[in-house]
């Protein structure tokens, strides 16, 4: 199928300001049905969960319809999506719980590439207990990950990676690194976030066995979702108030759930599917707008990148496998100066590292702050011309 870019931004109401959004990797704009899905969950009669009045069964409703949005989302089972107020929050409390299984000389791989909510939740648990951290780097000339070789070993008890790289867009060989982790009987934790805003995730195929998104990345409200087998979760135990229930999942989701948060998540799932064709399941028409999605980003990310290189802009993001995201610095300028020129020209392309901190110092930028250029899919050719016209007429300056 063939993706309307015209018919999927008629949904954003904030598109109408006349911002070309380029900082998606940062949180996208959100589409009306999102914002009523919400709306409507806050104004209905609700109250806490239980099965009894309808203000307690609209509550149990918005929970369940989470958990089997985000099963067919992620390909999981609906009983192991945790709700989470953040991937940060969900990894903090995920790698306590998982870290009282480990003992001195345990091993923790974590990589040069992850944001640093994929890597700091790690290191402090593992310091915490004595276990051990071993690094898996990356080459800063193609922004691809090392092979993970000689740094699994017998002693890994878990390995954290990103599925895709908010700096650079590099896309990991998940499934050759899980499938190492397993020889050696780890945990494999994915960091999903930028991923899922570009493509359809399928957990089991990485050899996941807890992934997190965010759906803020793509369309949702400012919350998080965690997926992993049941039988997994059942077996760790997070610290929780007495008398809070000890179900899975809902051992891992402390205090009242915030149901309006969750409707306008699940609305985020079927606006996505919505721009696919209506036939068939809720993951089939997943796939077929990510698919569609895809050749829409991909397309105008060769128009920027060409563009940049053109402008004699360095660009870091070079992996074979990657996202529509690009960061670039420009030759003799500070990328915040450009940011803030492209702001007079309406356009939004934000500069900074981007909470990816290991990658920041692996790179070693002569400025330190580098141009991260973010489609979305609701991203048009007009606006990557206005981008690159803006850039042209900062670097004449």
């Amino acid at each position: 199928m063939s993706f309307d870019n015209e018919a999927f931004r008629a949904g954003f109401p904030s598109l109408d300001s006349g911002i070309a959004h380029f900082d998606g990797p940062g949180g996208t704009q959100t589409p009306r049905v999102v914002g009523e899905a919400m709306m409507r969950t806050l104004i209905a009669p609700l109250s806490n969960r239980f099965e009894g009045a309808r203000s307690e069964q609209n509550a149990e409703d918005a929970v369940a319809n989470f958990r089997l949005a985000f099963a067919d989302l992620l390909g999981a089972d609906p009983g192991g999506i945790v709700y989470g107020r953040s991937a940060t929050q969900l990894t903090y409390d995920l790698s306590r719980a998982i870290a009282k299984t480990w003992r001195p000389g345990d091993e923790v791989v974590v990589t040069r590439l992850d944001h640093d909510a994929n890597v700091s939740p790690w290191l402090q648990a593992a310091a915490a207990v004595g276990a051990e951290i071993r690094w898996l780097d990356f080459d800063p000339e193609t922004a691809e990950l090392d092979e993970p070789d000689g740094v699994i070993t017998e002693q890994t008890r878990l390995v954290a990676v990103t599925a895709a790289s908010n700096l650079l867009g590099t896309r990991p060989p998940l499934r050759r690194i899980a499938d190492a982790a397993h020889a050696v009987g780890a945990l494999v934790y994915v960091d999903g976030v930028h991923y899922t805003a570009h493509h359809l995730p399928d957990v089991a195929a990485f050899g996941a066995d807890l992934f997190v998104c965010s759906p803020y990345k793509f369309f949702g409200p400012h919350c998080a979702a965690l997926a992993a087998a049941p039988d997994l979760l059942e077996s760790l135990h997070p610290d929780k108030l007495a008398p809070a229930t000890d179900v899975v999942p809902e051992r891992f989701e402390l205090g009242t759930l915030p149901y309006e948060i969750m409707a306008g998540a699940t609305a985020a799932v079927d606006f996505i599917a919505a721009a696919a064709p209506s036939d068939g399941t809720r993951r089939e028409r997943l796939a077929r707008s990510y698919d569609a999605i895809d050749e829409h980003e991909q397309r105008l990310r060769e128009i920027a990148e060409n563009g940049l290189v053109d402008l004699g802009a360095t660009v870091y993001s070079r992996a074979k496998s990657r996202t529509p995201t690009l960061l670039a610095t420009l030759p003799g300028r500070r990328s915040v100066d450009a940011y803030r020129f492209l702001l007079t020209k309406n356009v939004l392309a934000p500069a900074g590292f981007f909470y990816a901190h290991q990658a920041q110092l692996r790179l070693d930028l002569d400025d330190p702050d580098g141009l991260r250029v973010g489609l979305a899919p609701y991203s048009t050719d007009d606006e990557v011309a206005r981008l690159l016209d803006g850039l042209a007429e900062f670097l004449a300056d």
